[in-house]
């Protein structure tokens, strides 16, 4: 009988297909980074979520042991920075270490183009601050939260929007915050769904986790749960049999995961997946938009598509928020709308995300589209639309009594 891996045994069908899900042109795999940079590490060791935890790459010293600087990614080191480097062993393997254009490797290595400040960027484009009643806490729409859990995550990318609070600060549980956080959520009854983010939730250990999940689900107003997390592409490994077990207690459960480019859909992300699909929890994608990474529709469609193999939707497709130092990753909002007009009609629809703008100064997020409705026909009687490939149709829209 063949002997399974430690990644391998006892796990349900599912996890075949997932791994078949994969692209067929993955990045080289892990274990010849692993056997080149940790030879004496076990693969128990590099399959053990803490482990990857404790040896993530935080300098510029341990970052040259692994890839070649460019002069623009080295140059950032001898100034300010905003957001901290961290990257785990296992994303690093992903990266490329002589092309620094590749597109994982621009995501989570800082380059001195972050030190530049355009027009309109802040540190806290959304106005998180001023809709936070409590520290940690933001409600901005009426019947939902967002629970700022933790300031920490496995790896820092460069585009993120709270870039303002996370990494700079203590990393563990903030138990005082948080119970400020649930007596808010409790003296409003209209706070039906719990957005828990940070940060990376599940960077917390699985007491941690059990503790706020299991005090937010004695709130008898709170029906939904949701955890944003970007695990499954940077550290699948925190996707344990017992984390697994752990988050189907809490059902009705949903995940927001961040997947941004295809080449993070590796066999280890795709198990991830499945182990939490197989659990009952609906999986679903924020990917932000971001310029010379995943700003054209191949490399969209590629990811859309094989999101839906991994049996998570795309959910939302983000314009890049203006955080400072952000301009070398902003589009023009039209690059957005032109690969949803790339993606409608040309794969399935459950492919196709919603594109949003999470207006600045605390507006929410504001749907765009494609123009599809061109208006009226001269008569008056009908609806002018225009499909996917161009062509024009009329829809009757008179209304007789």
């Amino acid at each position: 009988m063949k002997r399974a891996t430690p990644l391998e045994s006892d796990e349900p069908p599912s996890l075949d297909r997932a791994r078949q899900a994969t692209r067929a042109s993955a990045p080289p795999p892990g274990a010849a980074f692993r056997r080149r940079h940790y030879p004496g590490v076990s693969l128990t060791e590099w399959n053990d979520w803490r482990w990857q935890l404790k040896n993530r790459v935080t300098s510029r010293d341990q970052l040259e042991r692994f890839i070649e600087l460019s002069d623009d990614e080295r140059q950032v080191f001898t100034g300010d920075h905003l957001l901290p480097l961290s990257i785990t062993p296992y994303y690093l393997s992903l990266v490329d270490p002589t092309d620094p254009t590749q597109p994982l490797r621009r995501s989570v290595v800082p380059t001195c183009h972050e030190q530049l400040i355009t027009t309109g960027e802040e540190d806290d484009p959304l106005g998180e601050e001023a809709d936070s009643p409590v520290p940690g806490l933001v409600h901005r729409y009426p019947d939902r939260v967002l629970f700022l859990a933790t300031r920490a995550c496995s790896v820092y990318c460069r585009y993120c929007t709270r870039s303002r609070i996370v990494g700079h600060h203590a990393t563990g549980p903030l138990r005082q915050q948080w119970e400020r956080c649930l007596a808010y959520v409790r003296s409003h009854p209209e706070v039906r769904d719990v957005l828990v983010s940070g940060g990376d939730p599940l960077t917390l250990p699985d007491a941690s986790l059990e503790w706020l999940l299991t005090r937010l689900r004695a709130i008898p107003s709170v029906e939904i749960i949701r955890i944003g997390s970007k695990v499954p592409a940077v550290l699948p490994q925190r996707v344990t049999r017992g984390l697994v077990r752990l988050l189907r207690r809490f059902h009705p459960l949903w995940l927001s995961l961040h997947f941004t480019h295809p080449d993070e859909l590796t066999p280890e992300a795709a198990r991830a997946c499945a182990r939490l699909a197989d659990a009952g929890i609906p999986l679903g994608s924020q990917t932000v938009l971001l310029r010379g990474i995943n700003d054209n529709v191949p490399t969209m469609k590629a990811l859309v598509q094989g999101l839906l193999r991994m049996r998570v939707r795309p959910y939302y497709l983000y314009q890049c928020d203006p955080i400072r130092g952000s301009a070398h990753f902003r589009t023009p909002v039209q690059q957005g709308l032109e690969i949803i007009r790339g993606l409608r009609g040309h794969t399935t629809g459950y492919a196709v995300p919603t594109f949003v703008i999470d207006a600045p100064a605390g507006g929410g997020k504001i749907p765009l589209l494609p123009q599809y409705c061109l208006g009226k026909s001269p008569q008056g009687d009908q609806v002018v639309l225009q499909n996917y490939t161009g062509a024009h149709y009329y829809y009757p829209d008179s209304h007789p009594l």
